[in-house]
């Protein structure tokens, strides 16, 4: 731990670095997909609050990367530029490709100092993909910050997408915020199966601080504007989320009303894109680039 001035890292094995600042800290693991494990809030007198809470699934982590997309890929692959292009299922008990390849793979560290890090993926290859994706962690004040890049290495331009997977404590009276204009229904296989306004699902309706549903909910919202809130009055702080421009679609889970945890995926694009639109075509060579910010603040 460190104080605010000039923070600091440790490395005590080769699978996870820790930044603080004396506001907060991160631990990420370069490779287990650069994913952050953890992210805490540090106030005096307290023990480490958790802003992210890990997964208890296939990956016990707090968030990870999405590339070159997000969330299922239905049919066996997708047509483009003419070209069907296979992709095999890469999670088990998942019968479609999920969340790309970046997470499962092992990431380089290239830099770091007491409060930031950057890291590569230099062979990314899923299906008919290889890219390069880097991704720059920092802490500023307690506020993380990632910034998420990629590069089509391909002989071909294909379509790509980005995402942040992040999972946050689910508490009792845990509340969300964030806009948007639509909402995508899902079928038994997590496909979607058609768009309906925000208006015609008032108990996903988040426009205005409120709690999560008691229910399952495991949906793309559209037409996002990139801020949300995220108010933990059990543990006395309120987390702001500000997205870039090109993460406008939030995909939202939670299992049940029970659940200790939830999903807020800040994400480029709604599920199945590579069957409808959303995805941005990156010629070879060609890149584009997403940026996340977090700050935790006193209630």
């Amino acid at each position: 731990m460190a104080d605010g001035s000039h923070g600091c890292f440790s490395m005590s094995n080769g699978d996870e670095i820790e930044l603080a600042d004396g506001r907060a800290s991160v631990v990420v693991r370069p490779r287990e997909g650069a994913a952050i494990l953890r992210y805490d809030a540090l106030r005096t007198g307290r023990a480490p609050t958790p802003v992210f809470e890990p997964s208890r699934g296939l990956l016990k982590f707090g968030s990870q990367l999405l590339i070159p997309w997000s969330n299922r890929i239905s049919g066996g692959g997708f047509e483009f530029d003419g070209r069907f292009h296979a992709i095999e299922p890469n999670v088990n008990g998942e019968p479609f490709p999920l969340h790309g390849d970046a997470f499962q793979r092992p990431w380089r560290l290239t830099r770091r100092t007491g409060t930031e890090m950057e890291l590569a993926l230099e062979d990314g290859a899923i299906g008919p993909y290889r890219y390069h994706a880097s991704v720059r962690y920092a802490l500023e004040d307690g506020a993380l910050s990632a910034v998420l890049a990629v590069e089509n290495r391909a002989a071909i331009r294909l379509p790509y997408g980005l995402g942040f997977h992040p999972w946050f404590p689910r508490r009792p009276r845990t509340l969300l915020q964030a806009s948007a204009r639509s909402v995508w229904l899902e079928d038994e296989r997590h496909l979607p199966t058609g768009v309906v306004p925000l208006a015609s699902r008032p108990d996903w309706d988040f426009s205005q601080a409120a709690p999560l549903p008691d229910a399952w909910v495991n949906n793309a919202f559209e037409g996002w504007n990139g801020h949300a809130s995220i108010i933990q009055p059990d543990d006395a702080i309120a987390v702001t989320i500000e997205a870039s421009p090109s993460l406008n679609v939030f995909v939202l889970y939670s299992s049940a009303r029970n659940a200790d945890f939830f999903c807020f995926e800040p994400v480029s694009h709604v599920v199945d894109a590579h069957h409808g639109s959303g995805l941005t075509t990156l010629e070879k060579g060609g890149s584009t680039s997403a940026h996340l910010r977090l700050r935790w603040d006193e209630l």
